[in-house]
Parts: structure tokens; C-alpha cells; sequence
């Protein structure tokens, strides 16, 4: 059954198929007082501000999503680096990163870039916008846990969008329940037992059906067949089982080879690495249905 939510991101969803480049992403940024303030609730180290800003301001060479991504090569993964602040107050992290981190932060990099931002300040707020409900941030709660919630929120932001066509045949179903029943695997669950029926009602409001995927077994097909798929798409890993929608993100690559390929924060490899083995190998090792493709909008 369709929510009132699921209707408001699929009608904007459809205003934004034509071109995410007249989307909100592409305006001036507006250096207000909102944003001059947002450092007093950051959690960072120096080193962090200073790479964000040598990045703004580093000559682009190619793809601006591929060219940040690959900036973090072999940088450490890193888990469960936003647990770190009671209350829930912003993170960046740049030394140690995950699969979703990663993400963020280079889209973060991408979109403060194409705002014309130069600043760590101007780079903190539209990580705020990506990570957090409505682009605001609230407590443990607005924080967008599930790849579900992130894609819905941040197409209806004009951050992504989601990328379909012929071959992406397979019926996703969403039936996020890992936190509501794994409480006690979350620091911040334990530590407000009140977030729990939070999070239960908002795993329930977005469950349900969620379009199509493209299956494992035509995500090997070469740059032709798959002519939808960009270089730094973002590539979310659908598993469909254990309570959880999408077990891993990371970028799509087309290899030398003519394959797609996947750069992300590995927990197998310690690291940040773009895949050797093609991104159908590495679903077919990890027992997964195929993926979700949403297009980020930057130049």
C-alpha cells in the first residue's frame, strides 16, 4: 500500500527524470548565517578541514565523482564512526571511512564543488543536508539509517536520482526491521530506549514496494546493454533479507575490460579499493540479488 510519502517522492521524483542539473543542487551556495554556525556542533579533527578544503580548490581531472572517490584509496575502513557524539551532533571523518561515509562524503565534496563552496563550513552543511531527514538535523533519529530512506530523501532533496530502464527487471520489496530488532546493537538505541518506537514507525512507513533492480545475472552485461549506468553512480548492493534492503554501497566503474566494477570502503579489504574482480563477480560471492543505481547530480 502506497503512503502519502511514497507518492510525494515518486511526483518528485518524476520532475526530476529530465535533468538533475535544474535541480536545487546546481544553485549558488548562499553562505548564510545557518551555515557560518554550523562548526559549533562538528565533530572533526584539523586534518579534515584542511583536506576538505584542498579538495574544493584541487584542479578536477574527469569525473568529479570518480575524482573524489578515488582520492580515498586505501584510505582505512573504518566503522561506526558517527557513534560518537550524545547528543546527535554532525561527524566528518575522513581518515577512516565506510561504505555509506564514503558516499557521502565524496557527493558532499561533488555538490559543495558545483555550488562554487570553497569553504570546510560550506562542505559541513550539505553533508548535513545528505545525511540527515529533510536535511535537518534533530536527534539520532533524523538521521537516515537505511539506504531506503537516504535514496527517497535525498531524490526528494534533488542530491540523486534514481536510474531504471529495460534490464532492471527484478521486484524491489522493502522490509527494513534490523534495528527495530536489534536494538542492542545500536549504542544510541540502548542509550534512549525512547528512539526505539521512533525508528519502528519510520522502518514502517517506508516498507513496502520500492520499483526495480537490476538482477545479478544482467549486471554483467557490457556498456552497451547497460548504457544507463554511469561512471560514479552510486551502486547499493540489494539483499532483501535479515531485515535490511541494501547490504553495502559503493561507485560503479567501467573496467578496461568492458565490466562494471565497484570503488568502495571494503570491510574485506581493510580499505578503500575499486574492485579487480567485476561487480557481477562480487555479488554472485556475496550471494546478492542484483542493484540499485541512483545518478548523483553534479556535473
Amino acid at each position: 500500500m502506497l503512503t502519502l510519502r511514497h507518492l510525494q517522492t515518486f511526483a518528485l521524483s518524476v520532475l526530476m527524470l529530465a535533468s538533475c542539473s535544474k535541480t536545487t543542487v546546481a544553485q549558488p551556495f548562499v553562505n548564510n548565517e545557518a551555515t557560518k554556525n554550523i562548526l559549533a556542533e562538528v565533530i572533526y579533527e584539523k586534518s579534515d578541514s584542511i583536506e576538505v578544503e584542498q579538495l574544493l580548490a584541487a584542479p578536477l581531472q574527469g569525473d568529479t565523482i570518480l575524482f573524489y572517490a578515488r582520492h580515498f584509496l586505501g584510505r582505512p575502513y573504518v566503522g561506526a564512526t558517527l557513534e560518537v557524539h550524545d547528543p546527535e551532533w554532525l561527524v566528518v571523518n575522513l581518515r577512516g571511512l565506510d561504505c555509506t561515509t564514503l558516499i557521502e562524503t565524496v557527493l558532499a565534496l561533488s555538490v559543495t564543488r558545483q555550488q562554487g563552496g570553497t569553504t570546510f563550513a560550506q562542505y559541513c552543511s550539505n553533508l548535513e543536508r545528505i545525511r540527515y531527514r529533510g536535511g535537518q538535523r534533530g536527534d539520532y533519529t533524523t538521521r537516515l539509517h537505511y539506504f531506503t530512506w537516504w535514496k527517497n530523501d535525498n531524490q526528494s532533496k534533488g542530491f540523486v536520482r534514481e536510474i531504471t530502464g529495460r534490464p532492471f527487471t527484478g521486484r524491489m520489496t522493502v522490509s527494513n526491521t534490523y534495528m527495530t530488532q536489534h536494538p542492542d546493537k545500536y549504542a544510541m538505541l540502548v542509550a534512549h530506549p525512547e528512539f526505539r518506537p521512533i525508528i519502528t514507525r519510520m522502518e514502517r512507513s517506508e516498507n513496502g514496494p520500492d520499483g526495480t533492480f537490476l538482477p545479478t545475472n544482467a549486471v554483467g552485461r557490457g556498456p552497451q546493454a547497460l548504457n544507463m549506468i554511469n561512471n560514479g553512480d552510486i551502486i547499493g548492493i540489494v539483499k532483501m533479507s535479515g531485515g535490511i534492503d541494501i547490504s553495502h554501497l559503493g561507485f560503479a566503474v567501467w573496467g578496461s575490460d568492458g565490466k562494471l566494477h565497484l570503488l568502495n570502503a571494503s570491510s574485506l579489504h581493510k580499505r578503500v579499493v575499486e574492485e579487480t574482480m567485476t561487480l557481477q563477480q562480487y555479488l554472485i560471492r556475496q550471494k546478492r540479488l542484483g542493484i540499485k543505481v541512483l545518478r548523483p547530480c553534479v556535473g
